[in-house]
């Protein structure tokens, strides 16, 4: 047998252990300096609390009362988001959401923002967590390593929904096959963010899951056909007419900041490429990793399909921010459950723990360095995955080592 990398051998429970509650003291301490530091809805720097979920709260409001259409008008959002929280200066926090997340935000703003903010954000977290305690049922650490990963701090202070997206994809991935039409719905269900979900159908065809294909199909029509039930084409038209405006100003011209935007068109651009070059590299990146996914789906347990699905999800869009890189943190559990069935080969608890840190660090060392972190911890996890794969396939044609508990 080939002897683990030094670096593997660094990777110990009681260190992750170590790393985790300090992650979630610091979250804590964090999370209860915002509040007590706040006026109003409006923290200490003059931004909304939960910053993003602004516009989830704002558009749900003005669909309530009567305004929904407008809720993709940027200078009427943010007139009402002024007025809302009670103050002019405050940022621009946009929606871009297809209608059919209109639905949740306008249940969201039947509450006070802040109540709102902590349902939302309370709900999703409970839904993150409770599918990696079905994916390592046995880990005692696996729930202290979720709830103080780095990027868990990043989505709260974003008040974002990337847990409810890794709920559902991964949700999806691990129930296709015992639950197929529960499976498909779920996936169906990321219609509300579906950059998300451009190689769902391929894994479904690849696998031949016709019941799954089907669900998804029909519950994508059914939250559509409710948007129109409730608000009207105006709505689907406000959000087509606004594509054009979404796409220059957040995605070719990185208004959101580059070292957000951890994708590899943001790369290219941040690195002085030109718009046609960061597409076709990004088309490029998308193309392979739509098909390393569907390898694994062909060949690979469940647990790498789902890790291959999540990782692969965060490769197939130009915009990806560090917070979506909760999909990463599932698909760690996923790959982790798989090492505990089958056993660990060189170099791999070195990159999980890498993934696991990179969205602590990634935006700055994209800001500062112009290295995509947080990109390069996505193509990792799914080239492991891939590997996995193929080693498995092969019969373990090179020996693994079984795991350690330490």
């Amino acid at each position: 047998m080939t002897a683990l990398a030094p670096t593997d051998r660094l990777v110990t429970r009681p260190r992750m252990r170590v790393a985790a509650v300090s992650m979630i003291a610091a979250m804590l301490a964090g999370l209860v300096y915002l509040i007590a530091t706040a006026q109003g809805t409006v923290d200490s720097l003059d931004r909304p609390i939960g910053t993003d979920f602004s516009n989830v709260w704002t558009a749900g409001w003005m669909a309530n009362h009567g305004d929904a259409p407008r809720a993709w008008d940027w200078p009427s959002h943010h007139a009402v988001q002024a007025w809302l929280h009670g103050d002019p200066h405050i940022p621009f926090y946009g929606w871009h959401y297809p209608p059919p997340f209109l639905i949740v935000a306008s249940l969201l703003a039947r509450l006070p923002y802040v109540a709102a903010l902590l349902v939302w954000q309370g709900l999703t977290f409970a839904l993150a967590l409770m599918l990696v305690r079905r994916v390592l049922p046995a880990d005692r650490d696996a729930l202290i390593a979720a709830a103080g990963a780095p990027v868990v701090l990043i989505c709260l202070g974003h008040g974002q929904n990337a847990f409810l997206t890794a709920s559902l994809l991964g949700g999806g991935m691990m129930l296709l096959d015992r639950r197929p039409w529960i499976a498909g719905m779920l996936l169906g269900a990321l219609v509300y963010k579906p950059q998300f979900a451009v190689l769902i159908p391929v894994l479904l065809l690849v696998r031949g899951e016709g019941r799954a294909f089907l669900a998804a199909g029909l519950t994508v029509a059914a939250l559509c056909l409710v948007t129109l039930a409730l608000w009207g084409w105006p709505v689907w038209q406000a959000f087509l007419e606004s594509l054009p405006l979404t796409r220059h100003v957040v995605i070719e011209a990185g208004a959101t900041g580059w070292h957000k935007i951890q994708s590899p068109f943001a790369t290219i651009r941040q690195w002085g490429g030109p718009i046609p070059l960061a597409y076709g590299v990004q088309a490029l990146v998308t193309a392979l990793a739509i098909g390393a996914a569907a390898l694994v789906a062909r060949r690979g347990a469940m647990p790498l399909r789902a890790a291959a699905a999540l990782s692969a999800a965060l490769l197939c869009t130009p915009y990806v921010l560090d917070y979506d890189h909760v999909l990463l943190g599932v698909a760690i559990a996923f790959l982790f459950a798989d090492m505990q069935a089958r056993g660990v080969t060189r170099w791999e608890p070195s990159w999980l723990a890498f993934a696991w840190l990179a969205p602590l660090f990634g935006r700055a060392a994209s800001q500062w360095a112009h290295l995509p972190v947080n990109l390069i911890a996505a193509i990792a996890l799914l080239a492991l995955a891939a590997r996995r794969a193929a080693l498995l396939d092969a019969a373990f044609a090179r020996p693994l080592h079984a795991p350690q508990r330490q």
